[in-house]
């Protein structure tokens, strides 16, 4: 490990940051470093702005994308580097995302009930009910899922926070159900390894082909993507 890279972690560690922030800045700023070919702490303003041009124009990243980017580099250079006059070199693009559109309750049943097979109706329905990202969604145990009090621990979630979710009586009788068929031990929505042991979480693009793929059979013909709301409700969104 290098000196920048142990110094970068130092930092990102004792700022209480997830682990998978932590990987994402790290690699952002060795993808950096590598496209000019030189260590980071040899790279200023100039270089700083030819690349966010790159990524938008050549790469053709989305701002959002951009903007993870960015807020990476800024940690390097202002919180490792201290160099805080960098700030104002690392400008976030504008995101002009329009926002999406929200399936009606019809729509999502309808969605649900397509789901094919009672893995994937309960995978929507837990998506659906509690508003959990697809990652999370992905690495719920079963020891999350607390019946007595009516909640669902979500463990080390959004920004690395624990939060507490509501399980309703609909729901907690479904996982039941699947619960029943496919008696999960660690992970509630696991895979199967090489030895054919259920003790691997799904990835989260599981999720969002499950999702897609229900949609078609419901024949919605907007292009839906699973999505968390802001009310803490889970929205099934058109992401066209």
């Amino acid at each position: 490990m290098t000196r920048l890279r142990k110094m970068m972690l130092e930092e990102l560690q004792r700022r209480n940051y997830s682990a998978i922030t932590t990987r994402n800045y790290l690699r952002v700023v060795t993808e950096f470093a590598r496209h000019f070919g030189k260590s980071p702490d040899r790279l200023g303003p100039n270089e700083l702005r030819t690349y966010q041009a790159y990524l938008l124009t050549e790469c053709k990243l989305t701002p959002g994308t951009v903007i993870n980017r960015v807020a990476a580099l800024r940690f390097f250079f202002v919180k490792t580097l201290k160099r805080h006059q960098f700030r104002e070199f690392l400008p976030y693009p504008r995101d002009q995302r329009r926002l999406p559109t929200v399936l009606s309750l019809e729509e999502v049943a309808r969605l649900i009930d397509a789901a094919g097979t009672l893995f994937r109706r309960t995978l929507l329905m837990t998506l659906y009910a509690t508003g959990m990202r697809r990652s999370e969604l992905a690495h719920l145990k079963v020891s999350d899922i607390d019946s007595q009090r009516m909640i669902i621990r979500m463990v080390e979630g959004k920004s690395g926070k624990d939060r507490d979710l509501p399980l309703s009586p609909t729901l907690l009788e479904t996982l039941r159900e699947y619960w029943r068929w496919r008696k999960p031990r660690l992970y509630l929505f696991p895979t199967r390894n090489l030895q054919g042991r259920l003790d691997q979480p799904i990835s989260d693009k599981t999720v969002w082909i499950a999702c897609s793929e229900a949609a078609h059979r419901a024949e919605i013909r907007k292009r839906v993507t699973p999505q968390p709301s802001l009310s803490g409700r889970g929205e099934l969104t058109d992401a066209s």
